[in-house]
């Protein structure tokens, strides 16, 4: 059978490699046979004995004849068959014409893409000869495609950079090469490909120059390595500046208020509070510019603790209250009851960007009052703080303007009011640095109100709890004669505990009111003028269980009239007013003589402490020595680190150890901290007792806090020196010290 197929196989390549020479083999044979055929036929019917039989004869033509009539018409349906198949066949053979036709162009414009391409492309075998180079490769070698196919030519490396390897085995890798056109950064990614089946793979290396990119890259590098460094002794510089300005400062303030405890007159007390409020100021102002640097350098760090929301509020009105009351403003804050008792977030942080923007509030108004109201935010776990005020307000122009350095809303402003301009441009970027934002609303002489929108997460071990207790006062009637701020506050917290409010602003109103119904409480401003707000409790006496009168911190020892039950101290914490307002008309009412004032007493320890101070400056030494010594310690003074190491050593020798040791962080020939080792190192190495370090430090920066604590010191005291903080220190110190002995 193969046999058979294999010469029908070399017969139809042969009819189609000599067609004449088959069309006439086919020819001949066909007529030899007709004719053979017919001479035979006609030879044999002439023969005497052939039997001719003409009806036979007629007979066997007509079915020849019908024969050949079959094979012509089975011949011509084959033929169509065959026309047909033909036609197929040349319709499918231009059809792959065509396509071989579009394969060879997507060929040549694939080469010619493939040649003209910018990035190197070079092709080698398994012996590293280049069997392909594209155009790109060629310019860039200075040679020809035929001089460098068949070679192992390569460029000279003159650095090499990173390499890294793909999931699918792709090499990437960057150099630095050598070319006729100078140094060029080279990015290359190379793998094997196979383009024959059987045939072994070849290495295609595609290559981009990438020259200006690395150099820019390069400069962006050396760029920002500047700027770290520069950030550094910006850095560096903050704290010397820090230092060298508290240092000095920590004597003015000291100093100021150590003669203020001093038997003065009257014109010199005046001079030496001017000097201690001068200081003050200055060190605010040292702060600011500290805080803003700070920022500057990306050195702002959040410390997330849990804190009391309400208490945070309450607290910075009442250090505000002095100020604003000193310009006959009122300041008062609302907690919203739905704010739980504890979140998390920086305190200190939250509290410097309030006391700015309410400092600036009491600043820019001159009647009326601040508000400083605190509610749930607009999305989850964000709470709005809103410090409204009304005081001369922000054109429109200037609203953005102002949250810039250095930047006020005009320059009448800044010559009026003074300031840097950097408050609010602090402000901001703290509160953006906590996730929040911060907004503006306001209209020239009618007031603004600033919006502080902070994410702060509840506190885990007080979640679901309120601030304190509201009272229930549903159905129960308040009267609140008071005007301003404070007073629709105070209405507005009432009417949230269910009490059914009445607000009224004059005073003959308010008496007016009295009979109509009878009172729970009937709260009066003192502000109203003290006759007519000791006449108005007089009349509350027939109708009202409780009679509250609102005072001022300064009013708070006034002589006040028999008639009211009670007091509030502006601005009003909530919870006293819901305390007072929960008490029963069983409860008798506090007396309200003035409270005594007792007199300053000097603060002293039980036997005192030891302590050795280390502190090259004389006037903070001295400052330090004062201080110390009325508070009732003995105290050791060494003016460098030597010196306050062979103090304490001796002090050991001498089984008399100290108490406490108050190192100075920069001292000549010893800083602070060497010493602080040496300390600790010599304690560890003899077992002696751990004596308590603090550090007297004028540097704010985080680093050297973290220094401190590394040295091994329990704490620090940043200069210039609290003086409450500084006792609280000492008497907790000396407290432990009374427990161990």
């Amino acid at each position: 059978m193969g046999r058979t197929f294999r010469i029908k196989v070399r017969m139809r390549r042969f009819r189609r490699q000599h067609p004449r020479i088959a069309f006439a083999i086919r020819s001949f044979m066909i007529f030899s046979a007709t004719f053979g055929g017919a001479y035979g036929f006609v030879t044999g019917s002439r023969a005497p004995n052939s039997g001719y039989d003409p009806n036979a004869f007629a007979i066997g033509a007509s079915f020849l004849f019908a024969l050949a009539c079959l094979g012509l018409a089975t011949l011509s349906m084959r033929l169509r068959f065959v026309n047909k198949r033909m036609r197929k066949l040349a319709a499918h053979n231009d059809a792959l014409i065509d396509r071989n036709w579009e394969l060879k162009e997507a060929e040549e414009r694939a080469r010619n893409l493939f040649e003209s391409q910018g990035d190197l492309i070079v092709l080698r075998d398994h012996q590293g000869r280049i069997t392909f180079v594209n155009d790109a490769y060629c310019a860039l070698a200075g040679q020809a495609r035929r001089a460098l196919v068949g070679t192992r030519f390569d460029f000279d490396v003159l650095e090499q950079g990173d390499s890294a390897r793909e999931s699918n085995g792709t090499r990437i890798h960057d150099q630095r090469i050598s070319t006729p056109l100078g140094a060029r950064w080279i990015a290359w990614r190379e793998g094997f490909v196979r383009h024959d089946a059987g045939q072994p793979a070849e290495l295609q290396s595609v290559g981009r120059d990438v020259t200006d990119r690395t150099e820019t890259e390069r400069a962006l590098s050396d760029a920002r390595d500047q700027a770290d460094a520069a950030n550094r002794a910006k850095s560096r510089f903050l704290a010397m500046a820090s230092h060298e300005i508290r240092t000095p400062l920590n004597g003015i303030i000291g100093m100021g208020g150590l003669l203020l405890d001093t038997t003065l007159t009257p014109e010199q007390t005046t001079y030496a509070r001017a000097v201690k409020t001068s200081g003050e100021a200055l060190m605010a102002l040292i702060e600011e510019l500290l805080d803003y640097s700070k920022i500057e350098a990306g050195k702002l760090d959040l410390d997330q603790r849990p804190f009391a929301l309400s208490t945070l509020i309450e607290e910075i009105t009442e250090l505000l209250a002095p100020r604003a009351q000193a310009k006959k403003l009122e300041i008062a804050a609302y907690v919203d009851e739905r704010l739980p008792l504890e979140v998390t977030g920086d305190a200190a942080r939250l509290r410097q960007v309030l006391l700015n923007l309410a400092g600036n509030a009491i600043k820019f108004t001159a009647t009326g009052g601040v508000a400083l109201i605190v509610e749930p935010g607009i999305w989850p776990n964000e709470i709005s703080f809103l410090v409204r005020d009304t005081g001369i307000g922000i054109a429109p122009e200037a609203q953005s303007r102002i949250f810039r350095e250095f930047e006020q809303a005009d320059d009448r402003v800044a010559r009026t009011y003074g300031g840097t301009g950097l408050g609010l441009a602090i402000s901001e970027r703290i509160v953006k640095r906590m996730g929040g934002r911060i907004t503006l609303e306001s209209e020239p002489g009618k007031g603004s109100t600033f919006e502080v929108a902070i994410p702060l997460a509840l506190s885990q071990g007080h979640a679901g709890q309120t601030t304190f207790p509201s009272p229930d006062l549903a159905g129960k009637s308040i009267l609140l004669a008071a005007g301003g701020i404070e007073a629709s506050l105070i209405a507005r917290r009432l009417e949230r505990w269910g009490a059914q409010t009445c607000l009224a602003a004059d005073a003959a109103v308010a008496e007016a009111l009295l009979p109509e119904r009878s009172w729970h409480a009937v709260l009066i401003d003192r502000a109203l003028g003290a006759s007519i707000t000791d006449r108005l409790g007089e009349v509350a006496r027939a109708h009202a269980t409780q009679r509250l009168v609102l005072l001022t911190p300064s009013s708070r020892h006034d002589k006040l009239s028999p008639a009211f039950t009670g007091f509030l101290v502006k601005p009003l914490r909530a919870a006293s007013l819901a305390a007072r307002l929960a008490l029963t008309p069983d409860v008798p009412s506090p007396d309200l003589a003035p409270e005594p004032v007792e007199p300053a007493a000097v603060k002293t320890s039980p036997g005192g402490l030891s302590i050795l101070v280390a502190e090259d400056n004389e006037i903070n030494a001295l400052l330090m020595r004062s201080l110390l010594t009325k508070l009732g310690h003995r105290v050791v003074l060494a003016v460098h680190g030597e010196a306050a190491l062979e103090s304490w050593l001796a002090a050991n020798s001498a089984g008399t150890p100290y108490d406490l040791v108050l190192m100075d962080i920069q001292m000549p020939q010893l800083d602070g901290i060497e010493a602080t080792k040496r300390i600790r190192a010599h304690e560890a190495a003899t077992g002696r007792h751990h004596t308590p370090i603090l550090a007297l430090t004028a540097n704010t920066l985080v680093e050297d806090r973290y220094a401190c604590f590394e040295a091994g010191m329990n704490g620090f005291l940043v200069k210039p020196l609290d003086r409450e903080k500084l006792d609280e220190a000492l008497a907790g110190l000396a407290a432990s010290r009374q427990m161990t002995v």
